[in-house]
């Protein structure tokens, strides 16, 4: 192993990421008060502290550094804290209930997509007399533009927690509910279609043709896949019918073809979209996150609006966690970077806050003794060259899972560590992998980036950005739920 050149200390920063003075964002003063209010929330689903060093070091690694002197984007901001990510009736939380507490400034319980957590799981009828106000609601009830971008279904728990109100996070279509639920609730998709506040969400990407169409008909894309929806509903067409000039496109050649005026819709697959690493082979074709993230800013940063709220979620991190598969978990977080990239590129720090979180951690560890510069996805190989042996003589990865599929017999196949499709060992077997407890980290950047601070529960989050996007209003307070 080549000797690894040794690396003067970080000198503080004096400027903010991406050159933008650190000052402008302090001493802009009361003129930032008449520009527009605008708050970019990006959400790596899954995204925790063992997962941002990981992929900083891979990141390094993909572009020929040692890795761990690197740094991904949102790294750079000047403001950080730790959040505790706990549901109301959970240590280890999920997507659902800690979405909620993001959008709404309450925490919920598992499963549950902005309903006040006094409603019992699955009480369809309690939730339609205890909805919790989301940000984008707020927003829209206020003329601002609204968007949401995620690698999930749109439907998904990360995403409708923002615009849905359901005891159920699996109701993403009517098929999925109770039957004698039907008839009282809507389903997660027609909630977005029938989305009462303003004039609807203005942009919306992502996966999830399947729940907007109905079983009798094919997939635009896909020819041998048909709907979900057994009530006869063609969702898109509704939504397409429900105001002028909105456009529906399922293909990256379809997002580039797009005019500048009009809401859209974009759903690039029947289900969730692609891992970053398969994205290119895809048939139809998938526009990356950054480019996704790119398009809605350059539509929602309209004159005249009062601002605009946007929601960005690297999706599926998250699901490659659960598949003990670090290589994809880790390149879709450093392909969520480059969306935040974008946004830095695109926002004047005076007008918009950029936060970056995560909704909860993974149960990913780094271990062993490895080399500095050692792959962080191979075996390790310590600084005398020798590579580590576990107590029986075998090598070992230095990435892990503390449960999951990598536990399973013979789930590694005869793949090495560095290939797409190798599952990390882990030690307890289950056939996918859980969230873990841990706090993740936020990083702001911008208007109000300095509420961020300290360790925070989740749900105060909901307050910085809505500070942000307010500030007329009087403080929002709570106490969690």
């Amino acid at each position: 192993m080549k000797p690894v050149p040794h690396l003067p200390h970080r000198p503080r920063l004096a400027r903010l990421a991406f050159g933008v003075p650190f000052a402008l964002s302090l001493c802009l003063g009361s003129a930032a008060e008449t520009a527009p209010r605008n708050v970019i929330l990006f959400v790596g689903d899954g995204m925790g502290v063992s997962t941002v060093t990981a992929a900083r070091i891979l990141d390094g690694q993909n572009r020929g550094q040692p890795g761990e002197e690197n740094y991904l984007s949102f790294e750079r901001f000047p403001h950080l804290a730790l959040v505790k990510t706990y549901n109301v009736d959970a240590q280890v939380p999920d997507s659902a209930g800690t979405m909620t507490a993001l959008v709404t400034g309450r925490k919920a319980r598992v499963g549950v997509l902005s309903v006040d957590p006094s409603v019992a799981h699955g009480d369809c009828e309690g939730a339609l007399s205890n909805p919790l106000t989301t940000l984008l609601e707020e927003a829209e009830q206020r003329g601002y533009r609204t968007g949401l971008v995620t690698t999930t279904r749109i439907t998904h728990a990360t995403p409708a927690a923002a615009y849905a109100h359901s005891i159920d996070r699996k109701w993403e279509f009517a098929a999925a509910m109770p039957e004698d639920a039907r008839g009282k609730c809507k389903d997660i998709a027609r909630q977005l279609v029938e989305f009462p506040h303003g004039d609807g969400v203005d942009v919306l990407l992502g996966g999830g043709r399947g729940v907007f169409l109905p079983v009798e008909q094919q997939d635009p894309e896909d020819a041998e896949a048909t709907g979900h929806r057994r009530d006869g509903r063609d969702l898109i067409a509704e939504w397409l019918a429900a105001g002028e000039g909105r456009r529906f496109v399922f293909d990256h050649d379809g997002l580039n073809a797009l005019g500048a005026d009009g809401q859209v819709l974009g759903l690039f697959e029947v289900s969730h979209m692609e891992h970053e690493a398969d994205r290119l082979a895809d048939a139809g074709g998938e526009p990356s996150l950054a480019e996704m993230t790119d398009f809605a800013l350059a539509r929602l940063a309209a004159p005249g609006a009062p601002g605009f709220f946007l929601m960005v979620e690297g999706g599926r991190i998250d699901h490659a966690h659960h598949a003990s598969n670090a290589y994809r978990a880790l390149t879709d977080t450093i392909a969520f970077a480059a969306a935040v990239t974008v946004a830095v590129e695109r926002a004047n720090p005076a007008e918009t806050l950029i936060l970056v979180t995560a909704d909860h951690s993974h149960t990913l560890t780094i271990g062993g003794w490895p080399a500095r510069g050692n792959p962080i996805l191979g075996l390790v190989v310590g600084a005398d060259g020798k590579p580590g042996k576990d107590m029986a003589g075998d090598t070992y990865t230095t990435l892990g899972y503390a449960n999951g599929p990598g536990a399973i017999k013979g789930a590694q196949g005869d793949l090495e560590p560095t290939h797409p499709d190798y599952r990390q060992r882990a030690t307890y077997p289950l056939y996918l992998e859980t969230h873990a407890a841990e706090d993740v980290a936020a990083y702001a950047l911008g208007r109000g980036a300095e509420g961020v601070r300290g360790v925070m529960d989740q749900h105060e989050l909901h307050g910085v950005m809505r500070a942000a996007l307010f500030p007329a209003d009087a403080p929002k307070t709570s106490d969690g739920g």
